[in-house]
């Protein structure tokens, strides 16, 4: 039995089945995404979305879906569905579905009469091109498949409608046709493995809607252009393979093409197969010699913070260590480049951010657990680079305090941390000042440097650092520890914001903490209590008068929810690893139960994956980006520590 695996009953309920979704992708960021009922619910969806260099920096979406129609003996079962203006869906395609798996590919089955129909759906890993095959399992009579392109050919962020800019004019090619609606685009090519008859018959078909665009308050209606169709019979035993992308292929090789990609996937038979397979769909290879990871599905490209946040998960923790160094010596370069003063136009977004290098430090740390002397040999030097960055104040908004050793940043008028919301140009939770986590980070930096000094022998620079480390360990006391027992979340100036967060669980899981044992166990017991949920940890305590558990759907105000209330499964990863650091093995059941929680969420949303955030409260709705690089890469990390411990 599939691990991932959806009856009848489920796909025909609309109300499920529009909510869960699959996502293929591959390393140059393009991906293949849709519900598994076969409807898009998002502008962002379709079966093929793919970068355009050319012009832009965003996604694109092709080709919107692809229309299936059995015909027998004069009559036809439309096995496409699409939504209309007032809840209208048409065709009804999905009542012909009677299984969907998603194990290694997906994989779905249909009935009509005493037609049994498989289709499989599979992203090339090579290029920008999607494939499906179709089986004819059953057929008692002559049967004959017709298919029905829907074409966007436009930004993912922005609808089309009907226009007279569109070309639609089309070649012929080998088993198929090429075709392009705008200057700018790439060709797509269609193809299937076997001749097939294309009829042109072109028009715009108008008024298509998408469901959860249209919830979250967002543009939602459009139309697509379709182009006419193609047909060809097909006999039981048969298959049929279609080839969509920028890349014209040799048809004779579509079947071997489609075998051996197949063969590459990994069975998501199991809660980490599934977190695994999810880590390499955000790997990002734009060109030789460049790698990178993206933040997550559908909408974020690659952001500094997220990528140093999920690297040790999405590498280190599923043995794909080499990874690591590819995508670091990528960002090492950026690094440098924002170091020594100049201006950065590398991929990396966000990367002069206050706390990207102490960021990229810990990241650096877990690597050298795992590979010592390749870190010293490649990479400790560039650590120490960077702890003197920090010391001599070059970062233009991180400030080492000559008072007491903490590290400051100003806050007020754009965000500074990941908790980096934005509400009428401000930000909508402003940090400022003495900020936990960064001064968690500081000291775990400062210590991890007096360790490579130490390595390498000169004692004069271990000792200095060792002296600057018992300062800020002193200050941190001072300066964030509370009456009440938990840290403050940020202080700056004479206000000590009291709000209970996440953020100061860095400073117990990190490999040195500034805390003694019993202070320790404090804010995990806190943490525990107020922001432990089923799918993440709460980015605020619900006794906060700001508390909101639920992510808004106004665009206005889910941008004051998001930081206030609502879960993130990214932070299971620092708490999972503090309350082991305080409870040991004894932490193990708690910790065992987290993760048959996150478990659950395989079959929800992104089947297979983890999305952003997730509302505090029941019944725990996904919100955000439905595949997050942090969320998944936490997880894998959290769960190699259990195995540690275990």
């Amino acid at each position: 039995m599939s691990y991932l695996k959806f009856d009848k009953d489920l796909i025909i309920s609309l109300e499920y089945s529009l909510y869960r979704n699959v996502l293929r992708t591959n390393r140059k960021g393009a991906y293949h995404n849709t519900s598994i009922s076969g409807c898009n619910t998002t502008k962002y969806q379709g079966l093929l979305v793919m970068p355009v260099p050319a012009l832009d920096d965003d996604n694109h979406l092709i080709l919107s879906s692809f229309d299936e129609t059995v015909i027998q003996h004069g009559a036809e079962f439309n096995l496409g569905i699409h939504k209309y203006t007032g809840d209208n869906y048409s065709p009804r395609g999905h009542k012909y579905i009677r299984e969907f798996s998603s194990e290694s590919i997906p994989i779905t089955i249909y009935r009509v009469g005493g037609v049994v129909l498989s289709k499989e759906i599979l992203f090339s890993s090579q290029n920008n091109s999607v494939m499906i095959r179709y089986k004819l399992i059953e057929a008692h009579s002559p049967t004959t498949i017709r298919f029905k392109p829907f074409l966007a050919f436009r930004n993912v962020f922005k609808l089309t409608q009907e226009n007279d800019k569109a070309d639609k004019s089309y070649r012929e090619i080998e088993n198929g046709i090429s075709t392009c609606m705008y200057e700018g685009y790439p060709e797509l090519y269609m193809q299937f493995n076997t001749e097939a008859d294309f009829v042109y018959q072109p028009h715009w078909n108008k008024g298509i809607e998408y469901l959860q665009d249209m919830q979250a308050g967002d543009t939602y209606k459009e139309d697509l252009y379709v182009p006419g169709y193609f047909e060809m019979p097909i006999k039981k035993g048969d298959s049929i393979i279609f080839s969509a992308g920028d890349v014209l292929k040799e048809t004779k090789e579509l079947e071997n093409e489609f075998e051996h990609e197949i063969k590459k996937r990994t069975p998501r038979k199991s809660f980490y197969n599934c977190l695994k397979n999810s880590s390499h769909q955000f790997f990002y290879i734009p060109k030789p010699g460049e790698q990178y990871l993206l933040a997550g599905y559908p909408w974020f490209k690659v952001r500094a913070r997220d990528q140093f946040i999920s690297l040790p998960g999405c590498t280190l923790a599923v043995g794909r260590v080499d990874d690591f160094e590819k995508i670091m010596d990528t960002a090492i370069i950026q690094i440098r480049t924002v170091m020594a003063g100049k201006p950065s136009d590398g991929l990396l977004k966000q990367i002069t951010d206050p706390d990207l290098p102490l960021w990229a430090v810990w990241a650096l740390q877990q690597y050298a657990k795992e590979r010592p002397e390749e870190f010293y040999r490649k990479y400790s030097d560039l650590v120490l680079e960077i702890i003197e960055y920090i010391l001599n104040n070059k970062q233009l908004n991180l400030r080492v305090d000559p008072d007491n050793g903490l590290v400051t940043t100003y806050g007020h008028s754009r965000p500074v941390s990941w908790m980096n919301s934005i509400l009428d140009g401000r930000p909508a939770v402003p940090r400022s000042g003495y900020l936990v986590e960064f001064n968690a980070l500081w000291y775990n930096a400062l210590k991890f440097g007096e360790e490579i000094y130490k390595t390498k022998g000169d004692s004069t620079m271990e000792y200095q650092l060792s002296q600057k480390s018992d300062i800020v360990k002193e200050s941190f006391t001072s300066v964030f520890l509370n009456s009440a027992g938990y840290l403050f979340d940020f202080v700056d100036g004479a206000h000590s914001d009291w709000s209970l967060r996440p953020n100061m669980l860095f400073a117990v899981s990190l490999d040195h903490s500034p805390l003694e044992k019993h202070r320790m166990r404090s804010i995990v017991d806190f943490a525990t209590k107020e922001l432990l949920t089923n799918c993440g940890i709460r980015s605020l305590s619900p006794k906060d008068e700001k508390f909101k558990p639920y992510f808004s759907s106004n665009p206005g105000e889910k941008e004051y929810t998001y930081f206030n209330g609502p879960a993130f499964p990214w932070l299971l990863g620092p708490y999972i690893e503090a309350y082991l650091k305080v409870y040991k093995r004894s932490g193990l059941s708690l910790v065992d139960r987290i993760m048959v929680d996150m478990e659950n969420e395989m079959s929800n949303d992104c089947i297979g994956s983890i999305s952003e955030l997730y509302d505090s409260s029941p019944p725990f709705i996904a919100h955000g980006a439905y595949s997050f690089a942090m969320s998944v890469a936490e997880l894998l990390r959290a769960k190699k520590i259990m195995k540690e411990y275990n």
